[in-house]
């Protein structure tokens, strides 16, 4: 008899046993490159989560109950005061914009946060990211270097909405006992 075996021996059993062995521990010796990649995206969806609502959604809420209005109220009558006008109108719809965005990746981040498999709208997530990254663009050139020569002409207005946003920020007395 020669090296050959025949397939309807019972010792082919064992070698086709073998076979899908094998082939699930190959398989098996993928998932530690796999392990990394799904913590960390557990992670950021997890950090994400906390962070939009913390902090972008108050960001945003500063921007609007403090800074645009102090702008607005110092910024000189006439063409000067309707560019803030116009600044802080597309920057507030750029909010409402993206925080509408957050809402909808919000419900599919949440499985993600707990390790979970999500039908999370890549492309949603994608224009998020641009979204926003266009907005502070714009922002940090445009209307931030405004903002501070509007308000630097006048050291009392600058200093007010220093001390409102310090006031804003500080804890309350009773939060440390």
């Amino acid at each position: 008899m020669t090296g050959h075996v025949d397939q309807d021996t019972p010792i082919s059993n064992f070698t086709n046993c073998h076979s899908g062995i094998l082939k699930r521990l190959n398989a098996l010796d993928e998932l530690p490159a796999l392990l990394a990649p799904a913590a960390r995206a557990k992670q950021i969806a997890e950090e994400s989560l906390v962070f939009f609502r913390e902090a972008i959604f108050e960001h945003h809420l500063e921007e609007e109950r403090e800074l645009f209005p102090a702008v607005m109220a110092s910024a000189l009558p006439g063409e000067e005061l309707e560019r803030v006008k116009s600044i802080v109108k597309r920057l507030t719809e750029e909010h409402r914009m993206v925080e509408a965005l957050w809402k909808r990746l919000e419900k599919d981040l949440k499985p993600v946060a707990k390790g979970q498999t999500t039908d999370l709208d890549v492309s949603e997530l994608q224009r998020l990211v641009t979204e926003y990254t266009g907005h502070a663009a714009f922002e940090e050139a445009e209307f931030l270097p405004l903002a501070e020569i509007i308000l630097g002409r006048n050291s009392n207005h600058m200093a007010a909405l220093g001390l409102s946003l310090n006031m804003r920020h500080a804890r309350p007395v009773n939060a440390y006992i």
